[in-house]
């Protein structure tokens, strides 16, 4: 699982099949300071998160290429959380 925060969304006219009908993140992964990691991965979003919200990411392709019904997706990543904020 991942930390990530989210940098906005992916608008595309031409995609796998896959993805038809579902909205993709761009995320920046985060350490455990809420530093920035590597360079941004994308995800797929079944929770309806918004931009710059900090979510949990699943890497388990095996599960999000389930969740989309196809064994065949280029998908990876999936949202499976968001970090509350703490008031």
């Amino acid at each position: 699982m991942l930390l990530a925060r989210v940098d906005g969304s992916v608008v595309s006219t031409i995609c796998h099949p896959s993805m038809t009908g579902w909205r993709v993140l761009i995320c920046q992964p985060l350490n455990e300071e809420g530093e920035e990691t590597d360079g941004p991965i994308l995800a797929i979003d079944p929770l309806g998160v918004h931009k710059h919200q900090k979510v949990i990411l699943t890497s388990d392709g095996i599960a999000t290429r389930d969740r989309v019904n196809d064994v065949h997706s280029p998908l990876r990543y999936m949202v499976i959380g968001i970090e509350d904020e703490i008031g």
